[in-house]
Order: structure tokens, then C-alpha cells, then sequence
């Protein structure tokens, strides 16, 4: 892929990106940018689950050496943390930006000045953590930010309850989805995240994105360019359902690339739910490492673990 360029650069034009940002922007009125459909009007200031208005909410940004590999590469991807969340996590391990609302809120200009500074130090591409309920004030960034020159991979790292609507008003922009697949059940996701549809809209979600980029692909370097990265945390007692996890990611395409994470500790109010009140053992890693195996995933995370002390 030596001729890689950007989705939005291929067959978009201005034109086009501007009738995605107004299509977007449309799904805040009556709010349906996320699959709770809380219907809140968030252009006039109303906010729902995610407590988010119209404009972006940053917590931080800047290149980022913690994410997997193939976004890292040698110079970093180029994080724009978003503040706030579309779930409800109880483990959160970042519950200070998700639930505790740290950041500011930015203006389209700035947030575009954000993406093009990151570009600017080398960072292998735009990386969005926590988009989905902030998706239609990125693009009206990206809008402005591709005016004056962006050109990097575009990545959507998302907790992965995402709706189809809203993903394909991105088909054609997004090069990399790094969704979650956090549980096999519904029942579990309610209790746990407060997304009682997950694994539903989870599957509906990553079939879409898969449709939309396919598997990952890299460079001659093994920086990732285009495709789709599944992140899928193990939890305590088989919380996550990892063997039917595996299983769907398999069945997306046997080169699904995959993170299967080691790093779950009880934060936030996990020791509420003494199912979460422990961090996962050596085992439990393991084991879901071979489910993976065993499901047909062939392509894994290969940067040196970090394996948590009490593993």
C-alpha cells in the first residue's frame, strides 16, 4: 500500500464531506447519534446519557507510544482524547474523563488545529478515542482540518456501541475502526456497562466497519493504513464471553487483528460487583488467548506485553 492515501482524499470531495457533516449534525436534533436513541436536543443544549452538546469535548491530546503497534509505529499515534462516554462501564479505567467530564469543550477550529499540530510532529495518523457521541463535531473539524492539508490515516477507537446509522456517514472517511468487543451478552453488558443491547449492536457495529475497511493492512514499516483492530479486555470469571467473542471475530475473517488485553485491575466501582472485585489471573489470560486460538483468530497484537504484576 505504498500509494496509501486517506479515505477522505480518494473520492471525497469538499462537497461531499459537507454533506456528511450536515447529515451528522442532523442526527443531534432529536439525538440519535449513538445506539441509546435518547433523543435529546443537543443542538439547542439538551444533553442525554453521554452529557455531551453539539460541540467536541477534549480531555487532552498528543502522541500517544501505548496503543497497539501498528499505530505507534516509530513516531506515535496522534491521540484526541474525548471527554465523556455513550456507556457506563463500572471498571472504567479511565472514569475521570468517561464519567468525570475532565476536559473543555472546542470549537471546530480547534479541534482541526489539534489534528494538523499532530500531523505536524510525525504522528502516523489522527487517532479518536471515545468518538461516538461526539462524531458529527469531528466532522465538521475534519471538514476544516482537510482544507489546510491534512493527509494521515484517520482512526475511530471507540468502545464499540455504535450505530450502523452514524458509521455510514462515515464510509469512505474512517481508514481505521479500533472498536471494542467487550462481552457475548446482553445480560452481562446491562449489568456492566449499562447497554443492554450491547452484543447486539456490538455485532451489527464491527460487520459494518468490516464491510466498510476491511482487514487491517499495513506498510512495508507495519504501520497500519486501512482495516479494522478489535480490542477485546478479559475480565474476571468470563465475564467478557471471550470464546463467543472469538467466535464472531472469526467469523468477520480469520485475519481479524486482535488485541486480547491482559491489563483489567478493579477500578471505578468494580469492588461494588464482587464478580469484578479481583484482577484476572495468569490462567484466565491464557485461556483466553487459546479461545482465540481455537476460534480461528490467526493475527494478534504483537507488541512486547506488559504483563501486570499480579499476573
Amino acid at each position: 500500500m505504498a500509494d496509501f492515501v486517506p479515505g477522505y482524499l480518494r473520492p471525497m470531495d469538499s462537497r461531499e464531506l459537507h454533506a456528511r457533516v450536515e447529515a451528522a449534525r442532523e442526527l443531534l436534533g432529536k439525538c440519535r447519534v449513538c445506539p441509546r436513541h435518547c433523543a435529546a436536543n443537543r443542538v439547542e443544549g439538551e444533553t442525554g446519557v453521554c452529557r455531551v452538546g453539539a460541540d467536541p469535548v477534549v480531555s487532552s491530546y498528543g502522541p500517544h507510544f501505548g496503543e497497539e503497534s501498528p499505530l505507534v509505529g516509530r513516531r506515535g499515534s496522534g491521540t484526541i482524547f474525548f471527554t465523556d462516554c455513550n456507556l457506563r462501564c463500572v471498571f472504567c479505567q479511565n472514569s475521570d474523563i468517561s464519567h468525570g467530564a475532565e476536559g473543555r469543550q472546542v470549537s471546530a477550529e480547534s479541534l482541526a488545529a489539534m489534528m494538523l499540530s499532530l500531523q505536524e510532529q510525525g504522528c502516523h495518523n489522527i487517532n479518536f478515542v471515545s468518538p461516538t457521541h461526539q462524531v458529527p463535531g469531528i466532522l465538521a473539524a475534519l471538514e476544516i482540518a482537510v482544507a489546510r492539508g491534512l493527509r494521515v490515516p484517520i482512526v475511530y477507537n471507540t468502545g464499540g456501541y455504535d450505530s450502523v446509522e452514524t458509521l455510514r456517514i462515515l464510509d469512505g472517511i474512517i481508514d481505521i475502526y479500533m472498536p471494542d468487543c467487550k462481552y457475548s451478552d446482553n445480560e452481562t453488558a446491562g449489568r456492566l456497562s449499562r447497554a443492554p443491547d450491547y452484543w447486539d449492536r456490538n455485532r451489527e457495529a464491527l460487520a459494518e466497519m468490516h464491510r466498510q475497511v476491511g482487514d487491517l493492512a499495513c506498510d512495508g514499516n507495519g504501520v497500519a493504513q486501512r482495516g479494522l483492530l478489535v480490542r477485546h479486555l478479559v475480565l474476571p470469571n468470563d465475564l467478557a464471553g471471550t470464546a463467543e467473542v472469538m467466535g464472531f471475530l472469526a467469523s468477520l475473517s480469520a485475519n481479524t487483528y486482535v488485541n486480547v488485553m491482559a491489563q483489567y485491575r478493579p477500578s471505578y466501582q468494580a469492588m461494588e460487583y464482587p464478580e469484578l472485585a479481583r484482577p484476572i489471573t495468569a490462567r484466565e489470560y491464557t485461556d483466553a488467548v487459546e479461545m482465540a486460538h481455537e476460534a480461528g483468530i490467526t493475527r494478534f497484537d504483537e507488541r512486547p506485553k506488559i504483563i501486570p504484576a499480579w499476573l
